[in-house]
C-alpha cells in the first residue's frame, strides 16, 4: 500500500514538474517578446502593401498572432499592443474583435485621440447601430473628465487640487484676509472632490461591472438562457455590437444593449473588455 501510494506522489510530482516545465518554455522573455513584436509590425507593413486581398488577409493573420502572443505569453498588456491588434483585426475584416481591442486599449489609454478615432470608425462599419440612451449621452457631456481624461490624469489632477486647496488655507490661516483665497480653496475642493469620485468610480467599475463585444458574425439574442426560449429581437445580432453584462450562467450571458434592452447570448459569442 505504501508503495502505491509512493508511486502515485512520484507520478503527481512527475505531472507538475512537466507542467512547469512546457509552462516555462512557453514563457516570451523580455528581449524573445521585443523580437515578437517587431516581427508582427513587418507583418502588418507587408500586408498593407500586399497588392492582393488574400496575400494581405494572411499576413494580417500572421501579425495578430504575434500580437496576441506577446500578451499572453510575455504577460505584457498595454494600450499600443492592443491598438495595433485592433489596426489588425479591422484591415483583416475582423470587425468584432478589431472594436474589442480598441475598447481594451481605450481603457488603458482613453485621452489617445488615435484609439478614439479608429474606434469611432470601426463602430459606423457595424451592422447594428443601436442608439445611446439620451441619459448617458447627457451624463458624457455632463460628466466630460471622467469619459475623455485618463485615471492617472484624473488621479493626478485630484492630488494636484488637494495640495493647492491645503495651501490656499494655510495662506488663509496665516496671513488673514487675503483676497480670494476662500473662494479659491472652494474651487480647489471641487475639483478635488470631482476627480477623486470619479476615480473611485472607474475602480467600482473595474471590480463590478464587466462590459463586452459580440464577436461571432451574427448571433440570436434569446429571451432566457437557452436555444429553446424565444427570441429576443427581430433580428440577430452581430460582430461589433457592444453591451454591458449583467448575469452569467453555464454558457450563456444576459446582457443589457446602449438602448437599455436585456436578452441573452452564448457566452462563446462574445469576449468581455
Amino acid at each position: 500500500m505504501k508503495s502505491v501510494r509512493r508511486s502515485i506522489t512520484w507520478l503527481v510530482v512527475l505531472v507538475c514538474g512537466v507542467i512547469a516545465t512546457e509552462t516555462c518554455r512557453a514563457a516570451l522573455s523580455r528581449s524573445e517578446a521585443y523580437a515578437v513584436f517587431h516581427e508582427a509590425n513587418a507583418l502588418f507593413r507587408r500586408a498593407n502593401e500586399a497588392e492582393d486581398e488574400a496575400t494581405a488577409r494572411d499576413l494580417y493573420e500572421q501579425a495578430i498572432l504575434g500580437y496576441e502572443r506577446v500578451i499572453r505569453e510575455a504577460g505584457i498588456d498595454n494600450a499600443g499592443l492592443h491598438y495595433n491588434l485592433a489596426n489588425a483585426y479591422l484591415l483583416k475584416g475582423d470587425l468584432g474583435r478589431a472594436i474589442l481591442n480598441y475598447r481594451r486599449a481605450e481603457a488603458l489609454d482613453p485621452s489617445n485621440p488615435d484609439i478614439r478615432k479608429n474606434l469611432t470608425f470601426a463602430r459606423s462599419r457595424r451592422a447594428d447601430q443601436i442608439p445611446v440612451r439620451a441619459r448617458r449621452r447627457v451624463l458624457e457631456r455632463l460628466f466630460f473628465w471622467h469619459y475623455d481624461f485618463s485615471v492617472k490624469t484624473r488621479f493626478v489632477v485630484a492630488c494636484v487640487a488637494f495640495g493647492l486647496m491645503c495651501l490656499a488655507l494655510a495662506v488663509r490661516l496665516w496671513f488673514g484676509r487675503v483676497g480670494g483665497m476662500l473662494t479659491t480653496a472652494a474651487i480647489l475642493a471641487v475639483v478635488t472632490v470631482a476627480m477623486a469620485a470619479s476615480v473611485g468610480a472607474d475602480e467600482y467599475a473595474r471590480r463590478h461591472l464587466r462590459s463586452g463585444v459580440i464577436v461571432a458574425e451574427s448571433v440570436v439574442a434569446r429571451q432566457g438562457d437557452g436555444t429553446t426560449y424565444a427570441e429576443a429581437f427581430k433580428e440577430a445580432l452581430h460582430a461589433g455590437t457592444e453591451f454591458d453584462l449583467v448575469e452569467q450562467r453555464p454558457g450563456w450571458w444576459h446582457i443589457e444593449l446602449a438602448d437599455g434592452n436585456r436578452a441573452w447570448i452564448p457566452d462563446q459569442a462574445a469576449a468581455l473588455i
